[in-house]
């Protein structure tokens, strides 16, 4: 699904409160969730809330080429922890990424790993700091099967999350007449009948986070401040279809 490296905004900042929600049970956690293309490398999602010059820098200079913990990561499906010595065995002391990673204080760290079945490679890093190291390790050994889980739950959404997207536009293109595709339809007609969003996703059969996701697309189509303003601006212009029953 090269769709999936698009970064889109929207979705990114949904996979963004997912990953900050969840972590945050185990303490003040620094992670990086990134996906790669096994067959193109070059396409790569990143999600973080490191710094986002680190992630800037690690994207304009395609560093998951030459990062040990990426390398790694190819031939492994367990979690794995990682520290500079990684970097020194790969003969990679003195090369950028070894600076970039010391300049940000991402000498240690954890790696959870799934590979999907669209042959990418999905990970879950937490950085540790050196101050803290071992608080942290006792936390994660301690929390390994809930956190994969985080991994492959989170990734699941990421992935139904762009699947929508790739069906809103092919809803777009197949009918210009209406300001709403049919999945964006369907969720304000319900919003619009005073239906939350967990309840609107259990009668789509969908996750809230998508039913978030796409009232976002809603506000950002309509101009207005929040769901609330889009949801009345649509019943007094009448934009929202009735839903066929």
């Amino acid at each position: 699904m090269s769709q999936l490296f698009s970064n889109n905004e929207t979705i990114s900042k949904v996979i963004k409160n997912q990953f900050d929600t969840a972590l945050s049970h185990y303490g003040d956690i620094k992670y990086s969730y990134m996906v790669l293309n096994k067959k193109k490398p070059t396409e790569i999602l990143i999600i973080s809330n490191h710094h986002d010059e680190w992630r800037e820098i690690y994207r304009a200079n395609n560093y998951q080429h030459i990062d040990p913990v990426v390398i790694a990561a190819l031939n492994k499906i367990t979690p794995f922890p990682w520290d500079e010595d990684l970097l020194v065995s790969t003969q990679l002391k003195m090369s950028k990424i070894f600076n970039l990673s010391r300049e940000h204080n991402i000498t240690n760290g954890y790696t959870f790993v799934l590979h999907d079945h669209s042959n990418n490679l999905v990970m879950l890093s937490i950085m540790i700091d050196e101050s803290n190291v071992s608080n942290i390790d006792e936390v994660i050994e301690s929390n390994k099967d809930k956190l994969q889980m985080t991994l492959m739950n989170i990734h699941a959404e990421t992935i139904s999350l762009y699947r929508e997207m790739i069906r809103n536009k092919e809803d777009e293109r197949s009918n210009d007449k209406d300001i709403f595709s049919q999945r964006e339809n369907e969720i304000l007609y319900w919003a619009s009948m005073g239906k939350t969003y967990q309840e609107i996703a259990l009668i789509l059969g969908i996750k809230t986070g998508t039913v978030k996701f796409h009232i976002g697309n809603v506000v950002k189509k309509l101009g207005v401040l929040n769901a609330k303003h889009a949801i009345r601006l649509g019943i007094e212009l009448q934009l929202i279809r009735p839903i066929q029953s």
